[in-house]
């Protein structure tokens, strides 16, 4: 019974990452085509809106230090998932109420930005707060497990959403957008809610840990525990690189099938379908199986190599126009990029301690996204100056594919030279527990 409860538990948990996929596909999809299809706004603009909520994601760092703490209510991570989601959705709700006012007006267009920025804060602390109590509730195979099926739930949020959104604005009416976008932030602060109450250990140890985290001043944890210890900025360069490797082509393979193998629009259009499918499978197998054989940093090797392949043959492909040999290759590619998602994801688990997980995962999350911003900046450009260069849309497209590759090969190597227990943190928490082994033994 008691196992069963737990389970159900670990369930519930989930719905926090799901209501993070539907605001994040309304954001991305619905409020994206919104404003470039219906309003007009310049693609330029909206795609610097949109990375508003990744450029703001270094203060995950002092998000994470304070949750790791500063207790609320004597907890320090339930009571920031639910600031971050209520937060969040007040974001939302300004940003759709002020875009569907065609908000062009330059006060009206600092208002949405306001609202952009409000709603990047929100997702930033609930979602580090969220990988923080991972953190802090699973411990050795456990973690895998976790962040594979977490991951994956935030995954079917973003399809059920992209699907049901997609639906209730298939005709767009300003006053229906903001019925969705205020429905929508309301359904995920309340998933929010139901989610997080009563799942995070209340120990002594937890005290302990809390205590000892508000010792050090944000400055001087960052300082000490991030930028002295060669591990965490090994491990930053090596996340930031890798989710460059594997998504500076996110937003180009559909124009790739379109412009080089003359892909007709219906079928670049259902590309997403085998790459999504690639990433599930891939990280529900690393999560399950995997990663317990083999250890999480083969398996993100493992992930870095296959998409590596898979870029080479993207580019062979558009030498010999080879669609069907294309298609596959985007399949190949979500399972590269699920593998070593996974094998990021449990290393950043792996290098969180008791006293400083929230700090932790703030580089994670931070390098995740600033490398997603990355890559969709430095693949667009790359993409437009090739182009204007060589004159060739094959040249233009393969360089983003071989950079692509390069940005692998540098993350590939700097897997070899992290060791986790070597970090400071790890250190710090050692010390922290020989009293208590000490009264154990």
């Amino acid at each position: 019974m008691y196992r069963l409860a737990k389970c159900l538990n670990y369930g519930r948990l989930a719905l926090f990452v799901f209501g993070y996929g539907l605001m994040g596909v309304l954001v991305a999809s619905t409020l994206n085509r919104v404003m470039i299809a219906e309003l007009g706004y310049p693609a330029s603009l909206v795609g610097g809106l949109l990375a508003i909520p990744y450029l703001v994601s270094p203060v995950r760092l002092w998000l994470g230090y304070r949750s790791d703490g500063f207790a609320i209510a004597g907890r320090r991570r339930e009571p920031y998932i639910i600031l971050g989601a209520l937060i969040a959705g007040v974001g939302l709700a300004l940003t759709g109420l002020l875009i569907a006012r065609s908000a062009t007006a330059p006060l009206l267009m600092a208002g949405t930005v306001v609202g952009f920025v409000v709603f990047g804060l929100g997702r930033n602390l609930g979602h580090n707060s969220f990988e923080a109590l991972l953190a802090d509730i699973f411990s050795d195979d456990a973690r895998p497990r976790a962040a594979a099926l977490y991951e994956i739930a935030a995954l079917l949020g973003s399809v059920v959403g992209g699907g049901v959104l997609g639906r209730a604005l298939e005709v767009y009416d300003p006053g229906r957008l903001v019925a969705v976008t205020t429905g929508t932030a309301t359904v995920a602060l309340g998933l929010a809610v139901v989610a997080a109450l009563g799942q995070e250990p209340r120990t002594a140890l937890t005290q302990v840990a809390t205590q000892k985290a508000r010792q050090a001043s944000f400055r001087q944890a960052v300082r000490e525990v991030l930028l002295a210890d060669p591990q965490v900025r090994r491990f930053f360069v090596l996340v930031f690189f890798t989710f460059i490797g594997t998504l500076a082509q996110d937003a180009l393979l559909e124009p790739y099938g379109g412009l080089v193998l003359h892909m007709p629009v219906g079928q670049t259009t259902r590309l997403t379908i085998p790459w999504g499918l690639g990433v599930m499978g891939s990280m529900l197998m690393a999560g399950l199986v995997l990663i317990k054989w083999l250890g999480h940093l083969p398996v993100l090797r493992l992930g870095m190599g296959v998409s590596m392949l898979a870029f080479a043959g993207v580019i062979w492909s558009g030498m010999g126009a080879r669609v069907e040999l294309f298609r596959g290759l985007v399949l190949v590619m979500g399972l590269g990029t699920g593998l070593a998602g996974a094998g990021l994801l449990t290393g950043a688990l792996h290098f969180t301690t008791r006293i400083r997980a929230g700090l932790l995962m703030g580089v994670w999350g931070m390098a995740n996204l600033l490398g997603k911003a990355a890559g969709s900046v430095l693949g667009g450009t790359v993409v437009d100056v090739m182009r204007v260069v060589t004159g060739s849309h094959l040249m233009a497209y393969s360089a983003v594919f071989g950079l692509e590759i390069a940005m692998l090969a540098v993350a590939l190597g700097l897997s070899f030279r992290l060791d986790v227990m070597a970090s400071r943190a790890r250190r710090e928490a050692d010390e922290e527990a020989k009293p208590e082994r000490s009264a154990r033994a």
